[in-house]
């Protein structure tokens, strides 16, 4: 970790005029933990490793060195891709592609956001033009790799951003695929939000020598956000949210749930109370998640209802209230959430709803932030049996003590029980006749069966008679009207 005191201007980290000039028009005053200890060993050509989470300045700090490096040689001839920066989600790499713009305003720099979702022509035009940085999530890129259409045999710097939710969405094979199709010489920078062993292991697979960057998260969850606990039954969630977006007048607040389905059918609730808001998750077309985004950077969404992945990316200023209506069953999520508040030295509010299923992941995300949640007394549908129990280990569900002998609905439960299943022997339809598995009739009932089906032969060889002395009427007045059969 860099220390110097001194270090404490964008120009003292050895950027350029040019990318100065850049960063004042941002409105950028001092670099970030993150840009101060990783803008001067990527300048110096080394691998970095950095643990910072969305909304720390990572951009900036892994963009404006690559910009920097591939200002000082411009090769001739035909731009082709010298920087690669892979994403895990559209909204992610749609924002690094604007910053990359921003950043080299004063520059000769073509670069294109490509992800799948959209029409993929514009982009391969853009490519045939030429480019020197790509941004790319992984799919779509390999994809147009597959096509012909992208070379990355002469990348010179390889970024992997938001490295753990790429291995949480099942990218792993697909990095694999890239980095096979990379050229040995080139500088390599890994960014994740948390560093578990699957993303230590993948690193140690390309990183050469990496400087580590590790910028605290539990440090940014305490500063500036206040976090408040609320114990509430599971039916009551909606009635809290609303109650607590109406009466706080929220105009920028986003709200998590764990699930799509969830999202979509919150929205619904939150329309219904005269609330307006719009979800964005992995199954909304891009066109919906671009069109809810941006009403909802310009005001005229003021919640936004989302998913963990999806939210990946989303950087939006001014944000007052983070609603944990579910909470996370990963602990680093809680931090990832909360963060999207109280940026640029702003402060914010940030609500966590707990239900009895969930007092486990609260104990999970207490000790990854080192403190207990305030909890939030004000709270009418305040519920006693949603608090932890003392020694409640993390990830853990709370047991009731009754859970064992009663079903879900308090009814007690038959030896055996395991849940509601359809029943295949209701006692209202005992006695009747099923067919059995090899489709022959049960024997009890071949007496009946063999009335039934000999009843069923006669009427139908009467019908039959009936029809074809019919066929035969109208065959003879046809062959007199035609003078017979021809032959």
């Amino acid at each position: 970790m860099i220390e110097d005191d001194k270090m404490t201007t964008f120009q003292s980290l050895g950027l350029t005029d040019t990318l100065l000039r850049a960063v004042e028009s941002e409105g950028y005053e001092s670099p970030t933990p993150v840009q101060e200890q990783s803008i001067p060993p990527l300048l110096a050509g080394r691998d970095v490793l950095g643990v910072a989470q969305t909304g720390t300045g990572k951009t900036a700090a892994f963009t404006l060195p690559v910009l920097q490096i591939m200002g000082r040689n411009k090769p001739r001839g035909k731009r082709h891709i010298r920087a690669l920066i892979l994403s895990p989600t559209r909204e992610l790499a749609a924002q690094i592609d604007e910053r990359l713009g921003a950043y080299s305003e004063h520059m000769d720099v073509r670069h294109r956001v490509i992800f799948g979702g959209v029409n993929q022509n514009p982009q391969v035009r853009a490519l045939q033009r030429g480019l020197d940085v790509l941004v790319a999530t992984p799919g779509r890129l390999l994809d147009l790799v597959g096509q012909g259409h992208i070379d990355l045999s002469r990348i010179e710097f390889f970024v992997l951003d938001e490295a753990d939710r790429m291995l949480d969405m099942g990218f792993i094979n697909d990095i694999k695929k890239v980095l096979k199709l990379l050229p040995n010489r080139r500088q390599n920078l890994l960014f994740s939000a948390t560093m578990p062993k699957s993303i230590a292991t993948l690193a140690g697979s390309f990183l050469n020598d990496a400087v580590m960057v590790d910028v605290s998260p539990k440090e940014m969850t305490v500063n500036r956000i206040q976090q408040k606990i609320m114990f509430v039954r599971k039916a009551d969630k909606r009635r809290l949210i609303v109650k607590l977006i109406k009466e706080q007048k929220v105009k920028c607040g986003i709200v998590f749930t764990r699930t799509k389905h969830g999202a979509n059918r919150l929205v619904k609730q939150l329309d219904q109370s005269h609330i307006s808001a719009a979800a964005i998750h992995g199954n909304k077309s891009q066109g919906a998640r671009t069109k809810a985004l941006a009403g909802f950077k310009n005001g005229s969404i003021p919640i936004l209802v989302a998913t963990d992945i999806a939210s990946r990316g989303i950087d939006v200023e001014g944000i007052t209230h983070v609603f944990n209506y579910d909470l996370p069953n990963i602990p680093e999520s809680y931090v990832h959430r909360i963060g999207r508040t109280a940026r640029a030295g702003r402060s914010g509010v940030a609500y966590a709803f707990c239900d009895d299923s969930e007092s486990g992941y609260l104990v999970g995300i207490q000790n990854l932030i080192g403190m207990e949640i305030p909890v939030e007394t004000q709270n009418p549908f305040h519920f006693e049996g949603a608090i932890p129990k003392p020694g409640q280990k993390a990830g853990e569900m709370k047991k009731k003590s009754s859970q064992k002998n009663k079903s879900n609905d308090g009814k007690p439960r038959q030896h055996g029980y395991k849940g509601p299943r359809r029943s295949n022997s209701n006692n209202n339809n005992r006695g009747q006749r099923r067919k059995p598995k090899d489709g022959k009739p049960n024997n009890s009932n071949r007496g009946q069966n063999k009335k039934s089906q000999s009843q069923g032969s006669d009427s139908n060889r009467s019908r039959n008679n009936r029809n074809n002395r019919s066929r035969s009427n109208d065959n003879s007045g046809n062959n007199r009207r035609h003078g017979g059969h021809r032959r």
